[in-house]
This record gives C-alpha cells, sequence and structure tokens, in this order.
C-alpha cells in the first residue's frame, strides 16, 4: 500500500517553500530515515526522510516546484526493498565484465549527493578525496566546491565553480563567459528586507572606535582556563560584545525596541540577534532571554549556530524574532561599514577588524588594538543623542570589562 510522503507543517510566517534536490529517484530503495528531498524557504532548508524501509514509488512534487504545508510530495511503498533492489541488479547479471563498474557506480551514489556527483563529474575528482559533511557523511555540492576552492586535485584543470553553478545556464562560452544563475529563496528574501529596510525606515549611522588591549589581556589570560572549565568552549570577542550591549540595552530601552505601525514596542528582555554568514546567504539566529546568559553560554549558542548554519540544520525557530542584532565584518576583514537594519528592530551593532593603530594616550604616541563600532539605527524611533550615549556605553564597558561583571 503507498504511503504519502508529505511537506513538513510550515510556520504562518514561511508561506511555502520550494523543492530544492531529490535524493532519490522513482524507484529507487531507500531505508528508514534516509534523506529523500530538501525543502528550500525563505528561511531555511527543510530535510525531509524515508519514514521506513521500501522503494520511492512517484514524486509528484519535482525539483523547482512550489509547494506549501502538507502537501503531498511522492508516494512510497513500504517494505520493498529487497524486491525492487532484484529487479534493479537482475540485468547486469548477462554483463559479468561490467559488474565491477556497475558496483562502484552504486558506491557512488551512497557517498554522493546528485548535485555533489555532478561536480565530481565535472571537475575529474576522485569522490573519496572529499570529505562529507552531510548527513550519514554523504557529500553535498557545498563539500565538493570547498574541495575545489581549498586546491583539490583534479583530472584536468577546472573553472572557477560558483556555489549555484549547479543551476546556472551558460549564456556564451569562450573567454568572456557568462552564466545565469538563479537566485535561491532565501538571498531573494534578504535582498527584500534590506530594500524594505532602506525604503522603509529613517536610517542613520554613528560610528566610535574602542581600544580592545582589555579585553585581550582578559582573553588571553584566562582563555585556557575558561576552555578547561567549560568542555572545550573557547572564549571569544563576540560574548563580551553581547554582554556590554545588553548592559547598554538596559540603559537605552529605546534601542531595544520596535516599532509596529504607529505604535512603538518596548520589549522587557533582550534577545540579541547574531548574524552569520552561511554558504546559501547571510541567516541571524537568535540568543534568546541572552541577559540570563554568561559568557560561557553565549559562546557555546553561538558556536552551535555557526555549525547549524554550515550544515543549513538552523530551524525557523532559532531565527525568529529578536530585539536587537550585531553583526561582525571584522572576521572577513572589513575595517568599517555601515550595517543595514533587521526590521522591525530599530538598531544593529556592526563590529570590524581589530587593528593596531598609533594613538594619542596622556600626551604620549602608544600603537594600540583598536576596533571601530558602528551602530545604524532607525531616527524615526531614536534620537542622535541616544544613539551615541548607547555606542559610548558599549565602548567603555569594552575598555574597562570588569564592569560588565559588576553590571555597573
Amino acid at each position: 500500500m503507498a504511503i504519502e510522503i508529505k511537506a513538513p507543517s510550515l510556520p504562518e510566517s514561511v508561506p511555502d517553500g520550494t523543492i530544492a534536490t531529490w535524493y532519490k529517484q522513482e524507484g529507487e530503495s531507500v531505508s528508514r530515515d534516509e534523506l529523500l528531498v530538501d525543502i528550500e524557504t525563505d528561511k531555511v532548508l527543510l530535510e525531509v526522510v524515508a519514514p521506513d524501509n521500501g522503494v520511492l514509488q512517484k514524486i509528484q512534487k519535482a525539483e523547482g516546484d512550489t509547494i506549501v504545508s502538507n502537501e503531498v510530495l511522492a508516494l512510497f511503498e513500504a517494505g520493498a526493498v529487497a524486491e525492487k533492489a532484484a529487479e534493479q541488479t537482475e540485468p547486469t547479471q548477462d554483463k559479468p565484465a561490467k559488474a565491477e563498474p556497475v558496483e562502484d557506480n552504486s558506491s557512488v551514489e551512497v557517498l554522493l549527493s546528485p548535485a555533489a556527483k555532478k561536480l565530481v563529474e565535472e571537475n575529474g575528482l576522485e569522490p573519496n578525496s572529499v570529505k562529507g559533511t552531510g548527513k550519514d557523511g554523504r557529500v553535498t555540492k557545498e563539500d565538493v566546491l570547498k574541495h575545489l576552492e581549498s586546491g583539490g586535485a583534479s583530472a584536468e584543470p577546472a573553472a572557477v565553480i560558483s556555489p549555484a553553478a549547479v543551476a546556472a545556464t551558460p549564456l556564451v562560452s569562450g573567454p568572456r563567459a557568462e552564466e545565469r544563475v538563479p537566485m535561491t529563496r532565501l538571498r531573494a528574501k534578504v535582498a527584500e528586507r534590506l530594500l524594505q529596510a532602506t525604503n522603509t525606515t529613517a536610517m542613520l549611522t554613528t560610528f566610535n572606535e574602542v581600544n580592545m588591549q582589555p579585553v585581550m589581556e582578559l582573553r588571553n589570560k584566562y582563555k585556557d582556563m575558561f576552555e578547561k572549565k567549560h568542555d572545550g568552549t573557547r572564549l571569544g570577542f563576540m560574548s563580551f560584545f553581547v554582554r556590554a550591549s545588553i548592559e547598554a540595552l538596559k540603559q537605552f530601552p529605546a534601542v531595544n525596541a520596535s516599532i509596529d505601525g504607529n505604535d512603538i514596542i518596548y520589549h522587557g528582555y533582550q534577545d540579541i540577534g547574531v548574524a552569520v554568514s552561511s554558504p546559501r546567504g547571510l541567516v541571524v539566529p537568535v540568543l534568546r532571554d541572552a541577559d540570563a546568559m554568561s559568557l560561557a553560554d553565549i559562546e557555546g549558542q553561538i558556536r552551535d549556530y555557526g555549525l547549524k548554519a554550515r550544515d543549513g540544520k538552523l530551524t525557523i525557530e532559532e531565527m525568529t524574532g529578536g530585539t536587537f542584532t550585531i553583526s561582525n565584518g571584522g572576521v572577513f576583514g572589513s575595517l568599517l561599514s555601515t550595517p543595514i537594519l533587521n526590521p522591525p528592530q530599530t538598531a544593529i551593532l556592526g563590529m570590524h577588524k581589530i587593528q593596531d593603530r598609533p594613538m594619542a594616550v596622556d600626551g604620549e604616541v602608544k600603537i594600540l588594538p583598536m576596533m571601530y563600532l558602528a551602530l545604524s539605527y532607525d531616527h524615526r524611533m531614536i534620537d542622535g543623542k541616544e544613539a551615541v550615549q548607547f555606542l559610548v556605553t558599549v565602548k567603555e564597558l569594552l575598555e574597562d570589562p570588569a564592569r560588565i561583571l559588576l553590571e555597573v
């Protein structure tokens, strides 16, 4: 009896999704909990797995189709693995000379996703040379791209491939080649929200700079003890910025507020969004009730979010909400930037690269590790005075980190 494979229930904030990749074809046998298909939404990538051992009987929604909550994606026949497997292997018995290549191809199918297999074949790679990070060690498209970017060997020189090369449509060949690549749903949503922020808010940015030497000295002194005490959690800079922002938000509640139509919502809690770069684009998971979290809790949660973002495992709930956002362009080498608001939030803090610069200190020139800070804010809600005072408070807390622990 056929079982309907349905799309998962989507929250109200995600009206629909798109079929991204089918990992199994019609008539192919699958095992219980084996990945069948990826569904891409505006926020996350959802996985649909096999409910039992059996055979994927019929695919009803092809790659690229738009689906809604609980829509039927395919029909599945449970308990038919052995029968189907026998049917598939039977033709090969008449051609013993080709038995070995068939076996090799089947092993590649198990290790590689369809998109990854295509890239491996196009670039003449050895499948076993690519480290898989997907479910059950499966090699994903991103794994192959990273392998190529890191100088992975191939049978012949390969051109640089963009992350969406599999879906690309070549327009012109030759030395001035072009290709048309469909924008992912996540990238399209990010673009939409950025345009919304610039077109519907009175956005302004104020800047300051902070001497990072006190934080760096504290970190260098205790990082080994901290990592040992907290089961391998490393002490980074982000936790200091989160804690400093929380204390500043308590002093300036307008920076922690949001605008809903003609109403202002003042939040009595601090849910801090942390902008994270992923292979699919920028995502902003949220540290819930961050004011109740220790430095170790913050660092551990950010590390977990980073791993989930890399593997496409972030959930919609983990990226929903947030009262204030912190973005760290410094990890990519940015010296100065103007971050764009994340509506309906009214402010976002931008961190940047730490760079040694000559500074005047008590009438003397000293070389200090300095970082530029940027606070973009909605001028409809926050006055320039509040924005500047907020940023100065963050600066002062970071330059005297003992105040963060004492909450003064």
